[in-house]
């Protein structure tokens, strides 16, 4: 790879962090809580940007963004708010990835987004039983976040879709 394919590829990722960086910052201005009374549902805005980096650019691309995102948003909201969003973000990105093999053939964007919804919940859940030493929780708890992640991976994938149907893959090794 030359270096103006690295600078489009990293100026590509550059503005999809700030973009997801922003739609997470924005999320957190939504009063969520003052309609759903389940603690840590969020709507997953950000989760955007990982479905067109994964489906757009190349997976490790999209891996990059959310990790970063993740690490600049947990500097300001704080450690366990970090491990938080990094286990599930990493989750859902491992289940996305997976699934976006077989986008078009077996699974829909709207399926990927659910799965990946799913799958933070999942892995968010992990992080709070560690934490809190408490088991039962994922009997109790998850089944709440499943139903709030399916709502929320549906709606992402609603945002995502007319983004990612717009855009062709973006092919960042020719110039």
């Amino acid at each position: 790879m030359n270096i103006r394919n690295n600078t489009r590829r990293l100026a590509y990722d550059a503005v999809l962090l700030a973009l997801a960086l922003i739609l997470a910052i924005v999320e957190r201005w939504i009063p969520l809580g003052a309609i759903i009374a389940v603690p840590g549902v969020k709507l997953g805005l950000a989760n955007i940007v990982t479905l067109f980096a994964l489906l757009r650019l190349k997976p490790a691309d999209a891996l990059i963004i959310l990790i970063l995102r993740c690490l600049i948003v947990g500097s300001i909201t704080g450690p366990v708010s970090l491990m938080f969003s990094l286990i599930g973000g990493l989750a859902a990105f491992a289940v996305m990835w997976l699934l976006v093999i077989w986008h078009g053939r077996w699974f829909s964007l709207l399926g990927i987004s659910v799965a990946g919804a799913a799958a933070h919940n999942i892995g968010q859940m992990s992080v709070a039983v560690f934490l809190l030493g408490e088991p039962l929780l994922i009997w109790t708890y998850l089944p709440l976040l499943m139903l709030a992640g399916t709502v929320s991976g549906t709606l992402t994938a609603v945002a995502a879709f007319p983004v990612i149907s717009r855009f062709q893959r973006l092919n960042l090794n020719q110039g």
